[in-house]
């Protein structure tokens, strides 16, 4: 398997590349616990190393998922016949064409809601720039404490905590913990959009 990875035994197209060194670790089934994870986590890994995609945003969790019987009766075809393999490739394949489509609207979805929430947060005039600020950093972590954004944005705690409240009245932030110390706040809308159906296989 690694002289296959490292085409030593000829280069062959990076989909198919990783759809048969998929097959091939779930075979071996290296480790005790977490070879699911590891297999399909190898298919992105690949495709990212490969120059296929820039970022690993393709993951065929929820397409095997999904076809739960399909995949499993397609892995142990391969292993017992040498004719599975094209059965195989053609359903790895469907699965990247599925997936790429739902990252697409994933996207579009995400960037339709950043755009809506960057508009509602003009309306707040002179506390618009804090608010700006505190809405582009929840953008990479949706949640978040006053502490830590305070640290992180180098402001103060009173800055964040009103940037915070000005987001929370716009319906773009909710504070989750229910504490009345250390309280989180969270992006619910982006969160929901990343969580979607990403129950583990």
């Amino acid at each position: 398997m690694e002289f296959y990875l490292n085409d030593e035994y000829g280069k062959f197209p990076t989909l198919v590349k990783a759809a048969i060194s998929h097959v091939q670790f779930e075979t071996i089934h290296p480790f005790l616990d977490g070879n699911g994870r590891t297999g399909r986590l190898l298919i992105t890994f690949l495709i990212c190393a490969e120059g296929l995609l820039q970022k690993p945003v393709l993951y065929l969790s929820l397409y095997f998922k999904k076809h739960r019987k399909t995949y499993y009766e397609l892995l142990n075809r391969v292993r017992d016949d040498v004719r599975g393999w094209e059965a195989w490739v053609e359903f790895f394949l469907n699965g990247v064409i599925e997936t790429a489509k739902e990252a697409i609207e994933s996207t579009k979805a995400i960037t339709d809601l950043f755009d809506a929430d960057r508009a509602k947060i003009t309306t707040l005039k002179r506390a618009m720039p804090g608010a700006l600020k505190v809405f582009e950093y929840l953008q990479r972590k949706a949640l978040v404490t006053i502490p830590k954004l305070a640290q992180a944005l180098e402001v103060s705690q009173p800055t964040a905590t009103g940037a915070l409240k000005n987001l929370q009245k716009l319906g773009i932030v909710k504070e989750v913990s229910g504490k009345k110390r250390d309280k989180i706040f969270s992006y619910d809308a982006y969160l929901n959009i990343l969580k979607q159906d990403t129950e583990p296989l």
